[in-house]
């Protein structure tokens, strides 16, 4: 069977999988004794086992196979939860997310689990010993009375029943099989399960009923039967079937080409009734009178439909994109050619066209969304782990996971938040001592949240531990030359605190001297800027410290106020400018050889856009009033000389490449306009030092 088709399939539902085991485990360490969550964990590492046995991915499966054993010990009060039990399952499940890795890498799932499995089948074995097989005892019976009306409930096709024909002709045995379990089984899907992984070792099942969804669902009272074909004889059969615990009964009735024809007879009765009801339901159905029939009472509903998801590759969703941003750019043209022809019927289909692409770029971008929560559900795992190695006590609260974030946003944000995570746990929260000196509980807490305002998404990371040394961050920075004595002394308390992102200020002594503040923090802030976000951080000594991340909803399209340069024309972020407006050149002044201009009581920065980028037939030195953009960045501000306003627009911005990206500091993309032409498109947080 071709497995490639199903390969994407089988990573989605195995990082679901996995995830779910993550998020269960750490429940069930709070409490150990809630059996409820072990079968949920126990259902999830058997469906796991099988979907790894389908796709041949052996190792994958072995461990899995071992821990459903621990579990299942667990499950039946037969063994009790400790921590090394717990960091042995942990264990397993970050060796089983690199081998479903290995797999998307290309590989087959394997990893080295022979320590893994040794640990697992050493619980198994010295906590409680070798389990005893089922007291009661299989008993075979004849294939009338009871069985045969059940085999009746199996309907066979008529290829499924040339299977069995043919495979009795090719020497192989055929069997009805009845499985029983006890009433008393908790997990009858799982008992299944290792009922179906036997016969599929020595066979192959031909039919089952229920069917095979509905028994992993759980979908049967206590018994199910198959269709069953395999050269292990009956006595061999019988007995691998009945070592599975919990199992009652197991019923094998041999077939023969006598038994397929009786089958095949019933089938062909069943068929005449089943075309006679029909006929006479139509009957009924039918106005003697020439009357529509009036339709039978529906049944009751049994509440609202379920939701309907379906899963989508990645790259259409971006092919999506792509289409739509060259049909936005084709709208821009044709409302440019609307304005120049002036003809009523083809400005109202270009109004028109414009109100339904709209809609349609609503429902584009929309889909584009992802809820942090794919990026925050690895955090508690990681949390429990570290707090765990650093012989502290930490609780992760995390609020606002639904929150969404475009999918490119979403995919890069995941290193900034587990360093500053990170950093909470191993240098913000303090030693259980060290917190009961200061009069705090011995769990210190760290909060994630998430949130929206306005056209950003704001993420919040805030822990209840020492805080920033302030003194100490200022000696140190100005020790590492960030900032001079003199700067050192006109800086407020939260641009102390910024000083911690500084580049140059990481280095191996801090790590003692301000407790690891500051240490590669400088990297997470350049990755957060170039997604177009910004990150601040408050902090009062002794109480704690919060990081704060806004980031744009989409990085795809955006609003910009597009601007000209003589003959070129620039494209600047909306949600950075502060005002637009004109100023004479004579209220520009210079201040130690930077020019500067009065602002709504403050001095702010001017800067020449038209010398930063060269512009080579437009210099506003010659101008006697210059229009001026106030762009801002956190608390810092920045005025910013342009020719002429053009108006706002929606843009559709297109990466550049490495070269150009890397040469091109000023610049953060590009986009094409109306005409054809191409704008590229400023970075504000570049202007602002």
């Amino acid at each position: 069977m071709e497995m490639n088709q199903y390969l994407s399939i089988f990573i989605d539902e195995a990082n679901d999988h996995l995830q779910s085991l993550n998020e269960k485990m750490l429940q069930l360490e709070q409490q150990p004794e809630d059996i409820s969550i072990v079968q949920v964990i126990f259902r999830s590492a058997h469906t796991l086992k099988g979907m790894s046995a389908t796709m041949e991915f052996k190792d994958l499966a072995a461990l899995t196979h071992e821990m459903e054993n621990v579990l299942d010990l667990v499950r039946n009060s037969k063994l009790s939860m400790n921590s090394h039990i717990f960091d042995t399952l942990f264990k397993c499940l970050d060796a089983l997310e690199a081998m479903v890795q290995d797999v998307i890498d290309g590989g087959m799932g394997t990893g080295d689990v022979q320590d893994l499995v040794v640990t697992l089948q050493g619980i198994v074995k010295g906590d409680v010993g070798a389990t005893a097989p089922a007291t009661s005892q299989s008993t075979a019976k004849s294939s009338s009375g009871t069985i045969g009306s059940a085999r009746g409930s199996i309907q066979l096709d008529q290829y499924q029943r040339s299977i069995l024909s043919q495979s009795l002709e090719g020497g192989h045995s055929a069997f009805y099989i009845e499985v029983m379990v006890r009433e008393d089984c908790v997990l009858k899907a799982a008992r299944a399960y290792m009922v179906f992984d036997v016969l599929e070792r020595n066979g192959e099942v031909v039919k089952s009923y229920p069917s095979v969804q509905d028994i992993e669902q759980e979908k049967f009272e206590r018994s199910f039967s198959v269709y069953y074909i395999t050269q292990v004889d009956e006595a061999s059969l019988q007995e691998s079937i009945s070592r599975v615990s919990e199992i009652e009964s197991v019923t094998l009735v041999k077939l023969d080409q006598g038994s397929l024809s009786e089958l095949e007879e019933t089938a062909t009765n069943q068929q005449i009734k089943e075309e006679a009801k029909q006929e006479t339901a139509a009957a009924i159905a039918k106005p003697v009178d020439g009357t529509a029939a009036r339709p039978a009472a529906s049944a009751p509903s049994s509440g609202s439909a379920a939701p309907r998801t379906i899963r989508v590759d990645i790259e259409r969703l971006d092919s999506l994109m792509n289409l739509f941003s060259e049909l936005l750019i084709d709208r821009v043209r044709l409302e440019q050619l609307a304005s120049e022809v002036h003809r009523n019927d083809l400005t109202e289909t270009v109004e028109h066209m414009a109100r339904v692409s709209t809609d349609l770029q609503n429902i584009v971008l929309k889909l584009r969304m992802v809820p942090v929560e794919s990026v925050f559900n690895r955090f508690p795992r990681m949390v429990r782990d570290l707090a765990k190695s650093l012989d502290k006590k930490v609780d992760l609260i995390i609020t606002g996971a639904e929150t969404e974030l475009d999918r490119t946003v979403i995919d890069e944000i995941g290193d900034p938040l587990v360093h500053l995570i990170r950093n909470a746990v191993d240098h913000g929260i303090e030693s259980i001592s060290d917190r009961v000196k200061a009069g705090k509980s011995e769990t210190g807490t760290v909060n994630l949240r998430a949130f929206h305002s306005g056209n950003h998404v704001f993420i919040e990371i805030e822990e209840d531990g020492k805080g920033i040394n302030r003194d100490k961050v200022l000696e140190t920075a100005i020790k590492r030359g960030v900032v001079t004595p003199d700067e050192a002394k006109k800086l407020t308390d939260d641009d102390i605190n910024m000083l911690i992102f500084a580049a140059g200020f990481s280095t191996a002594d801090i790590v003692s001297d301000i407790s690891g503040r500051g240490v590669g923090l400088d990297v997470v802030r350049s990755k957060i800027i170039a997604l177009g976000g910004h990150v601040s951080v408050t902090s009062k000594y002794g109480a704690g410290t919060k990081f704060s991340i806004q980031l744009p909803l989409t990085l795809s399209i955006i609003t910009a106020m597009m601007i000209k340069l003589g003959s070129e024309k620039y494209a600047f972020p909306l949600s950075s400018i502060v005002e637009t407006g004109s100023i004479p050149r004579s209220s520009i002044r210079s201040l130690h050889g930077t020019s500067i201009i009065d602002y709504r009581n403050s001095i702010i920065p001017v800067v020449s856009l038209s010398q930063l980028v060269d512009c080579p037939d437009f210099n506003d030195e010659q101008e006697e009033e210059s229009e001026l953009l106030i762009v801002r960045k956190g608390d810092k501000m920045v005025g910013v000389l342009v020719d002429e306003f053009i108006g706002q627009s929606e843009i559709v911005l297109k990466p550049l490449g490495k070269y150009l990206s890397s040469n091109l500091g000023l610049v953060s993309g590009a986009t094409i306009l109306g005409d054809g032409y191409v704008a590229l498109i400023i970075d504000p947080n570049a202007l602002i030092k």
